[in-house]
């Protein structure tokens, strides 16, 4: 670190107590007797005319409207930048004590001057003259130097801004930040560290050339929001750092700044007292402004910050109670790298205090939203004037057979993304599922958010459907029948169709539905049907339903609605008792001892409607028998 020293005499500077104005005061050894006291900040200076108002011309002003007076003239300095110390360094200079200057208190010293108009219109090499040379010279020479400058100035924000002293810095920063660290005139233990480096990973390197281009992100992150701010966005407005560079500053300064937040805020927010609950908040409302700033200074491009990261400054916006812009623009970003995540990430702790869920399941689907629309086609392009049409014949097939392997490229991007996707969200309806405050709708909302084709099993949707009955015992018939809607027995595995088959939560309907479709699979690949339970057989039998032929019986499940689809993998089958299941037959076909309606109206129970076998459904299963029947021959 770069200083510079003015003056030549030592510090005679000394404090003593004045018996007549019954306090302390600091003075200076001379033989002359002092005839001046200046006041700053409650500590009283007795000092000299001559040598101060040579130099100060503010301190001139306030002598001559004062009268005259054989006591020592007191002038009163209130609001002084810099306190006593600036003070004591500007006087020093005035006396021609040697003083030191450096990156530490230049800025103080330089506000203190330009308080007391120390100009070269008063004297010649005064001392706002020699602070400016060593500022332009010596300071912004060095990055470490400008750093500690710029960070000194927060103490002094209005002084700095008008003096120009904020702004000379960002830029010097800005534009070092954009070349090679060994050129930006780093102090020495700094530029010795970085050539160490150099030998050791090998210049050549691709790793060490990121390091290398990002090395300024550490520094920089030891500036206050406000600071910090102001130097990335002029660093982005160069437009030579590139994207990734600039997420991984925000994301080495949001480690630095808001270690653990969101924890250490939902406790404070809970465990404060009414006497701690003005600090709660201004803490709160500063954490919240940093998050904020940060967060409009996310590139935009996908894949410069990682989705992980997102998602961590999406929990603490969602803690601190963000804006919903900046909720809205974390989801944007989340949504464009969904398939990065993974579940732990996407339990968003809930902030608002109208319900009692324990996850942000809202801003979850907003995510899977922006995700599925960035892969929507555009809309159908406008007419092509002629002239298009013939540049468009005259190019190369080349061209055209380029273009077109980019489109498949893309296509399989986006089909392999969204069945990424559809596995996390799977995965996410089974955590969110047990909680007991999670509205049906909700849940129903975000798994209808896949489409059904990213889904090639839905072992992991049952499974959370599973979980969700577990956890809400009291749903109706109805709301169970809704939340089946979304099964597609078709795509159960044989261990989810054997649960789902004895799942004692599910409507009856649906056990009926998988059972179909398992035995159909079966015989469709030409195999002995799989065993059942002794409990499903005797239910089956007791309604004259033979599941040792093959299941023409069952065929008319296919008249069954969506609603009554279903399945779960790799969990155990329950043995669940014959009583039980007659029991909710008993319910599902919701009829008294008269085959009445409640209601009155008199109507079949639905499993006599299913074992009433009309004559299409048979024919189609005749034909998809036969058909079956016609591959074995041929093999």
């Amino acid at each position: 670190m770069k200083f510079m020293k003015l003056g030549s005499r030592p510090d005679t500077f000394y404090t003593a107590e004045a018996v007549s104005f019954c306090c302390e005061f600091r003075s200076v050894s001379s033989e002359v007797s002092s005839d001046f006291i200046i006041q700053v900040k409650g500590s009283r200076y007795l000092l000299h005319k001559f040598p101060l108002l040579s130099k100060c011309l503010r301190l001139q002003k306030l002598c001559a409207e004062s009268s005259e007076s054989p006591q020592p003239q007191i002038v009163q300095l209130p609001e002084f930048p810099g306190g006593i110390e600036a003070f004591e360094l500007c006087a020093k200079f005035c006396y021609g004590i040697t003083i030191t200057l450096s990156a530490h208190n230049i800025v103080s010293a330089r506000c203190a001057a330009e308080y007391l108009q120390m100009t070269e219109d008063v004297e010649k090499g005064n001392l706002i003259y020699k602070l400016e040379v060593f500022f332009s010279s010596c300071i912004l020479h060095g990055w470490r130097d400008t750093i500690v400058t710029l960070q000194s100035t927060k103490a002094f924000p209005s002084w700095s801004e008008e003096l120009g002293i904020t702004s000379r810095c960002i830029e010097v920063i800005a534009s070092k930040a954009l070349t090679h660290p060994l050129k930006s005139n780093l102090s020495h233990s700094h530029s010795r560290r970085l050539k160490d480096d150099i030998s050791s990973n090998g210049g050549d390197s691709q790793r060490h050339k990121q390091a290398t281009r990002g090395w300024w992100a550490e520094d920089v992150a030891e500036l206050n929001i406000d600071l910090y701010w102001r130097t990335m966005i002029a660093i982005k407005s160069a437009g030579k750092m590139p994207s990734n560079l600039i997420g991984n500053a925000l994301k080495i300064y949001a480690s630095r700044w808001l270690p653990t937040i969101a924890r250490s805020e939902s406790v404070d927010k809970q465990s404060a007292s009414n006497s701690d609950s003005e600090k709660a908040n201004e803490s709160s409302a500063k954490h919240r402004l940093l998050l904020e700033s940060l967060i409009s200074l996310l590139p935009s491009e996908k894949g410069a910050v990682s989705c992980s990261f997102l998602l961590k400054l999406l929990k603490a916006a969602n803690i601190l109670d963000a804006s919903r812009s900046s909720k809205m623009e974390l989801a944007r970003g989340i949504g464009v790298q969904l398939e990065e995540a993974n579940v732990t990430d996407l339990l968003i702790p809930s902030a608002t205090h109208t319900n009692q869920m324990v996850y942000d399941v809202d801003i979850v689907r907003t995510i899977i939203d922006h995700f599925m629309l960035q892969w929507q086609s555009p809309p159908t392009s406008p007419p092509r004037s002629r002239i298009d049409f013939e540049r468009r014949r005259s190019r190369s097939a080349e061209n055209i057979d380029f273009e077109l392997q980019e489109s498949r490229r893309s296509s399989s991007a986006s089909h392999s993304s969204k069945l990424k996707v559809a596995k996390l969200v799977d995965r996410y309806l089974q955590e969110v599922a047990r909680d007991v405050n999670l509205p049906l709708s909700k849940f129903t909302s975000i798994a209808e958010s896949v489409p059904e084709f990213a889904r090639l099993d839905h072992d992991d949707l049952y499974k959370a459907i599973d979980i969700y009955l577990k956890a809400h015992p009291e749903m109706g018939k109805s709301e169970r029948k809704r939340l089946c809607r979304i099964l597609n027995c078709k795509k159960l595995s044989v261990e989810a169709c054997m649960h789902a088959a004895q799942n004692e939560l599910l409507p009856l309907r649906v056990v009926v539905q998988v059972l179909f479709f398992e035995q159909a699979r079966a015989t469709m690949a030409g195999s002995k049907v799989a065993e059942l339970p002794s409990n499903i057989k005797a239910l089956l039998a007791a309604h004259n339903i033979d599941p040792s032929k093959p299941p023409a019986p069952l065929s008319t499940t296919t008249s069954v609605q969506a609603e009554d689809q279903l399945s779960i993998s790799g969990l155990k089958s329950p043995k669940s008792k014959l009583s039980t299941l007659q029991m909710k037959l008993s319910e599902d076909d919701d009829l008294n001892e008269n085959g009445m309606h409640p209601d009155g109206i008199s109507r079949p129970s639905k499993f006599k409607a299913l074992c009433s076998l009309p004559y299409r459904p048979k024919r189609i299963f005749s034909k998809l028998w036969s058909t079956n029947r016609s591959m074995m021959e041929k093999n």
